[in-house]
């Protein structure tokens, strides 16, 4: 059982930045994938972010990439994701994700993920 929670979110300008933080407790942190998701309102869940277990390899939504960085700490058993050029499109629930897989193209699948933590409301304003 792991257990997420996510921090960070709030109220930010067009092109400001925020970073999102989720602690994990319970089973080896390292033992999972993390991914974030997100879901605005009358949208479906879909995907960011991911890094793998041992934060080699990063995934990420096409219309984040350059913008938003995954991170983890194994030692904190803590994930980020740094945001910057925040758009109003991003307006979101954040959620964190952890999966037992531990790399691959499976990491960018809602499914994959076993895991979740109830979510941080980032909103944008334009």
């Amino acid at each position: 059982q792991v257990q997420l929670v996510e921090s960070g979110g709030g109220l930010v300008q067009g092109g400001g930045s925020r970073r999102l933080s989720c602690a994990a407790s319970g089973r080896t942190f390292s033992s999972y994938a993390m991914g974030w998701f997100r879901q605005a309102p009358g949208k479906e869940r879909e995907f960011v972010a991911a890094i793998s277990w041992s934060g080699d390899s990063t995934y990420y939504e096409d219309s984040v990439k350059g913008r938003f960085t995954i991170s983890r700490d194994n030692a904190k058993n803590t994930v980020y994701l740094q945001m910057n050029s925040l758009k109003a499109e991003d307006t979101a629930v954040y959620y964190c994700a952890a999966t037992s897989y531990l790399d691959g193209s499976v990491l960018l699948r809602r499914t994959s993920y076993r895991y979740w933590g109830q979510g941080t409301q980032v909103t944008v304003s334009s």
